[in-house]
């Protein structure tokens, strides 16, 4: 019934190639059709505390119906990333047959296992099954807090689920669970007693589980059963002021615009107007009264130290940028719908391995051009930038999940298949962009000639120092997408379902442009002040963007979510860095590259030889 791909990240078959894979990974899943009466597979995946959406557990290791042998299914790359273990359950479902409390198992529980259950309902543990790629949410037990003299603690366990699925010809397209009408049996300490035919002797619990089915007709057809999944609310719904982010980031833009477009045009006319008049010296004649910009025409091309970090900075700048164009497209297309589980995963590794080539060559281009020497050693740094803070990040928070059980931890062949994707494809790659740009690169077309002897750069007032830089063109970026960064992150770190991906590109190529219009006002300001550093700076000012995506990030955490633990804050914290990393080397790279190109625009204006 289900058309499935069957991926090496559970099952490796070690003679396929790692890109043939993950490409057969992104793609995986489609639609499933049923005749009456055909068995309809439910699987059970995890569970785990509501509050910390990346603690997950499998969902066999709660003391919990189980078959003889557990059969698990075949996953994709991207569903084994997210955390993903599913397994075939004692639930026997029939497409459009009811059932009425149906025996599931009979169970006797240790005084042990009772108090794992305790534990996991105290801790609001929710479990998550999957019925034809559809995710069925609901909670493990009930527990209740009343009163404050006399205080009652009661915790209870559901014992009986009803199952509801919707259905439209042959195709499911909706299910969940309800425990309307179902008390739940109480779990005492110590297995002490029990109500409602569950039986107590020698220090055990013995529960008896049960299930209904219950289908009911749907008129949505199968081609929008996600928009169904999309308006369900298991988990708080935070997406409803959408609009207020893209209005407040158009508004900023739009100043920003006109403040480069106008005011720093005018200004740089009347540069134009007093340079260019009766100019009788070269480029080389420094006996003049000019100061400002000009004045460092034989300098402001001089090419800065540690050519080959910046130019890494670059190539992996772009590498990023390239990847979060395509992840958005992509998403345009409709690829990433709610049904197919870790699929973004999936093609980001794919990205990520394809557009390696993209930063060997902008890197080792650039660095060819501006006389850089050691092009190897270039394309090894390039290589290595992202890849290994991202394996250092994954070592201890991968560690983390292994010593808790979580399925969040990768197994072994999923590691081996994300390793050989890089030594294979990705790092490959990285070596042929670098030998191609290397050998297509021009020359550095810088329109004066630098001198030999630096010029002094005089004393510069405090709000021209690079760390005020750094706060001005990082705080103005962050500003533009603080408000979208929110719903980003409650996708991210929470269960919501991100589908505003015409607004997500709306916001994105705002950021980039608010990042180009700051570095270039900026990098007047810096030439202004005779100070010819701006390589260096420009990629800094709003390469600090990161930062405040990082702040905002622990500001998210203790402010407007409840995650907590010693799991969820390593995977939060780690990745966050991650993530405060490739917008830093994103926008660094677009910065840097918007103030080549307006000085390079300045320098040729004038009339100088």
């Amino acid at each position: 019934k289900e058309n499935e791909v069957v991926c090496t990240s559970l099952r490796g078959s070690r003679t396929m190639a790692p890109l043939r894979v993950l490409v057969l990974c992104l793609f995986s899943g489609w639609a499933a059709g049923y005749k009456q009466g055909d068995n309809v597979t439910l699987y059970v995946n995890k569970v785990g505390p509501y509050h910390n959406p990346h603690e997950t557990y499998h969902y066999y290791t709660l003391p919990v119906c189980r078959p003889d042998k557990v059969h698990h299914k075949s996953l994709s790359l991207g569903e084994v990333l997210d955390g993903d273990r599913m397994a075939e359950s004692l639930y026997h479902i029939r497409f459009r047959e009811n059932v009425e409390k149906k025996l599931l198992c009979h169970l006797t529980l240790s005084e042990k296992q009772v108090d794992e259950l305790r534990e996991a309902i105290e801790e609001l543990y929710y479990f998550e099954f999957i019925l034809d790629e559809i995710p069925i949410w609901g909670f493990v037990g009930y527990i209740e807090e009343s009163g404050f003299l006399p205080h009652s603690h009661k915790v209870g366990l559901w014992t009986h689920l009803d199952f509801n699925i919707e259905y439209n010809g042959d195709s499911v397209i909706f299910a969940n669970v309800s425990v309307k009408d179902v008390k739940p049996v109480p779990l005492e300490e110590g297995a002490g007693s029990a109500v409602g035919g569950v039986g107590v002797g020698g220090g055990s619990l013995k529960v008896t589980h049960t299930y209904s089915v219950h289908w009911f007709e749907s008129t949505l057809p199968h081609s929008r059963r996600s928009e169904r999944l999309r308006d369900y609310s298991f988990f708080p719904k935070t997406l409803e002021i959408h609009w207020l982010s893209i209005i407040n980031s158009l508004v900023l833009v739009v100043l920003l615009l006109g403040f480069v477009i106008i005011i720093l045009m005018r200004v740089l006319k009347n540069d134009f107007a007093r340079y260019n008049v009766e100019e009788e010296g070269g480029c080389d004649d420094l006996d003049q009264g000019d100061n400002g910009w000009k004045i460092i025409h034989t300098d402001v091309f001089r090419f800065p130290p540690l050519k080959s970090l910046l130019c890494a900075v670059l190539g992996v700048g772009a590498q990023f940028l390239t990847l979060a164009t395509g992840i958005i497209f992509m998403a345009l297309l409709g690829m990433f719908n709610v049904h197919r589980h870790g699929a973004i995963n999936s093609a980001a590794i794919v990205l990520y391995a394809l557009t390696s080539c993209v930063s060997g060559y902008v890197s080792c281009s650039f660095y060819t051009q501006i006389n850089g020497q050691r092009w190897v050693w270039n394309i090894i740094l390039t290589s290595s930038l992202f890849s290994a803070p991202l394996f250092l990040t994954w070592s201890v928070v991968n560690s983390v999940h292994w010593y808790s059980g979580s399925t969040q931890a990768l197994p072994a062949t999923t590691v081996l298949l994300l390793l050989g994707a890089w030594v294979l494809v990705g790092f490959p790659l990285t070596v042929i962009g670098g030998i191609v740009g290397k050998n297509r690169a021009g020359s550095f077309q810088a329109p004066c000639r630098t001198r030999n002897i630096p010029r002094q750069i005089p004393t510069q007032p405090w709000y021209k120092h690079a760390v005020v830089h750094m706060a001005i063109g990082g705080f103005l970026p962050f500003s533009a997408i603080s408000v979208e960064l929110y719903y980003i992150f409650a996708t991210v770190w929470g269960r919501e379902h991100y589908t505003l991906y015409g607004i997500l590109l709306c916001v994105f190529a705002i950021l980039l442009s608010v990042g180009a219009c700051i570095s270039v006002a900026l990098t007047y300001f810096l030439l202004s002040g005779e100070d010819y550093r701006w390589w260096w700076r420009s990629v800094l000012s709003t390469g600090s963007t990161g930062l405040f995506i990082f702040v905002y990030s622990v500001f998210y955490y203790r402010n407007r979510s409840s995650m907590s633990g010693l799991v969820q804050s390593t995977e939060f914290f780690g990745y966050s860095l991650l993530t405060a990393l490739v917008f830093s080397l994103m926008l660094g790279s677009v910065s840097f590259w918007s103030s080549l190109a307006f000085i390079r625009y300045i320098y040729r204006s004038l009339k100088m030889d």
